[in-house]
C-alpha cells in the first residue's frame, strides 16, 4: 500500500448496489473523489510474464464461455479485468466474481438504482472525478472505475474481503452478498 494512499483512506463511502438491492445513499468524499481521479489516469501492465499470461487467460477463458461466448470478446474482457485490477492493486479473480455476481458479465446491464456496467458503478462518479463525459459502458472505464472503489474498500477494512465486498455493495450489515462473491471465487474464478 502507498504512503500517499494512507493519506486519503479512512474516509466513508456507501454505493454500488446493483439490481434491485439498493444501498444507502452515497455522501460527498472530496478525498475519494481525489483518489479516483488519480486511479482513471495511472496506467500499469498486466502480466508478469507472456507464459503467465498465455495460462491465465485459458484457464479463465473455458470458465468465462457460458457468459460470453465469443473467444474473441472473452480475450479481450479478460485481458481488460486483469490490467484494471493490476492497476488498482486489486486481484482479477476477486474482481471476476464481483462482475459474474453484479452483471453476470453484460457489458450494457443497468440495476434498478441506475447503476451500470460490468461492476455496476453509479453514474455521479462521473461527475464526482470530474469525467461527464466518460461512459460506463465502456469497458475500461467502468472496471477502472470499479477496481479503484474495491481496492479503496479493502485497505479500508485491511484486506478483509467480506467487509469490503460489503462496503461496495453498499450494505453494513448481513453478509450476503459477501457470501455470493467469495463463493464464486473459491468455486469458479479461483487462481493457484
Amino acid at each position: 500500500m502507498s504512503i500517499r494512499f494512507w493519506r486519503y483512506g479512512g474516509l466513508a463511502l456507501v454505493l454500488l448496489a446493483s439490481g434491485a438491492r439498493a444501498g444507502p445513499a452515497p455522501r460527498h468524499d472530496p478525498a475519494l473523489d481525489h483518489y479516483l481521479r488519480q486511479a482513471m489516469a495511472e496506467r500499469r501492465s498486466g502480466f508478469h510474464s507472456p507464459i503467465v499470461a498465455r495460462v491465465w487467460l485459458r484457464v479463465m477463458s473455458r470458465r468465462l464461455r457460458p457468459y460470453v461466448a465469443n473467444p474473441r470478446d472473452r480475450t479481450r474482457l479478460l485481458l481488460a479485468v486483469h490490467t484494471a485490477a493490476v492497476e488498482a492493486h486489486v486481484s482479477p479473480e476477486l474482481v471476476l466474481s464481483i462482475i459474474n455476481v453484479e452483471s453476470d458479465f453484460h457489458r450494457f446491464a443497468v440495476s434498478t438504482t441506475g447503476a451500470q456496467g460490468l461492476m455496476q458503478i453509479m453514474p455521479f462518479w462521473l461527475r464526482q472525478i470530474g469525467r461527464p463525459g466518460d461512459n460506463l459502458f465502456q469497458m475500461q472505464t467502468n472496471l477502472r472505475i470499479g477496481c479503484a472503489i474495491l481496492y479503496y474498500y479493502l485497505h479500508r477494512a485491511h484486506g478483509d474481503y467480506a467487509l469490503a465486498l460489503q462496503n461496495y455493495y453498499g450494505q453494513r450489515d448481513g453478509t450476503g452478498y459477501a457470501h455470493r462473491v467469495l463463493t464464486l471465487l473459491t468455486d469458479r474464478w479461483y487462481w493457484h
